[in-house]
């Protein structure tokens, strides 16, 4: 990978992209990068790599001499953003991929899909959740009609360095630390016995690229978490603990909120050798 063509990364300047096209650069891999910048910032693409523009249905117009895999991470990432635009949910998870496997059709390339774990949920219950279900079956019936090599990853509850604070679009632990620094009180949707598997970015990218390196096929999808997970009054307990100050209150449960999230099956630690280990509390008690 990266050797004798190239890589490109959509979403690239993303949480998860920048952490793993960081990754890429320091295995001496300089991979071409698309975002629009919906839940990043151009400062947050990566200074050696190549900028080729915001939106993945024009990925079609790079002509690279030869592509070895595209990680597919660009599309809307939340439940409750979606249902304010599900229009948009299904132009990014949906189109977006279209177009990225009718890229890696015509110039034989691999193709790295973020799913979701919502996928064991209701697919039905959010159009976050259809559309990405819906993405993943783009993936299989291009790999069913037209042999393309596409690998689905399944992701859970993503956090660590570099993840959003944005209080709407950020992951529960971004959104509360922004919370904190801004002397509001942490917000509980629901009972908060709601459990999710939280999986360190770091993790998740070294599996990514593993899968993208590795000829090995899976017939379904890799399921990329800990297998380990927290309930959301546990994770506060966590936060309380390093921020000993904070106060929570209660808010009405919301569609879409899952009642437990844990990786479903150990493949990607038995065939690829992935070892993710579960660091929520070291990662929060080390927060500022």
């Amino acid at each position: 990978m990266g050797k004798n063509g190239l890589t490109i990364v959509t979403g690239g300047a993303g949480f998860i992209g920048k952490n793993l096209v960081q990754e890429l650069v320091d295995r001496g891999v300089v991979p071409y990068l698309i975002d629009n910048f919906t839940n990043s910032e151009p400062h947050d693409l990566h200074p050696s790599c190549v900028y080729y523009g915001g939106d993945v249905q024009q990925i079609g117009k790079i002509h690279p001499s030869k592509v070895d895999v595209i990680y597919h991470l660009a599309g809307q990432s939340r439940v409750q953003p979606s249902f304010e635009d599900p229009v948009g949910s299904v132009e990014s998870n949906v189109n977006g991929t279209l177009a990225v496997l009718e890229y890696a059709r015509k110039h034989k390339c691999r193709v790295v899909y973020a799913g979701s774990s919502s996928k064991h949920q209701n697919i039905y219950d959010s159009p976050y959740s259809t559309s990405k279900a819906l993405g993943e079956d783009l993936c299989y019936m291009y790999r069913e009609c037209y042999g393309v090599d596409v690998s689905v990853c399944r992701f859970y509850n993503i956090y660590g360095e570099g993840e959003s604070l944005d209080p709407v679009n950020g992951n529960v632990i971004g959104i509360w630390q922004h919370l904190i620094q801004t002397n509001q009180d942490i917000k509980i949707v629901g009972d908060g016995t709601q459990r999710r598997d939280f999986t360190y970015v770091g993790d998740l990218v070294d599996a990514l690229i593993m899968i993208g390196e590795s000829k090995l096929a899976h017939s379904d999808a890799w399921e990329l978490g800990t297998g380990v997970n927290h309930s959301i009054n546990d994770l506060y307990n966590m936060f309380k603990k390093r921020f000993p100050n904070i106060n929570k209150v209660s808010l009405p449960d919301q569609k879409g909120n899952y009642r437990e999230t844990i990786r479903v099956n150990d493949d990607a630690l038995e065939i690829l050798n992935w070892e993710p280990k579960d660091r929520l509390e070291q990662y929060i008690s080390k927060l500022k």
